[in-house]
């Protein structure tokens, strides 16, 4: 069996934790026009990190197979 290849993209954009059960990803709207929105909403809001929604974490794994 030929080897599994992981889709770059996926692997840019999520990491696994140490433990491997968990899927953190960066939150959305922190690129671009920033002056409009709120010090609290860029700063604390948006910089933190959060897990992937569990619906979506069978995709997320499919694309990142040896990880």
């Amino acid at each position: 069996m030929p080897k599994i290849k992981t889709k770059k993209s996926a692997a840019k954009r999520f990491r696994i934790t140490g433990s491997g059960k968990k899927i953190v990803r960066r939150k959305a709207f922190k690129n671009h026009l920033l002056e409009r929105k709120s010090k609290e909403r860029t700063r604390r809001r948006l910089s933190n990190l959060t897990l992937v929604h569990e619906s979506d974490e069978k995709n997320v794994r499919l694309m990142m197979p040896y990880s």
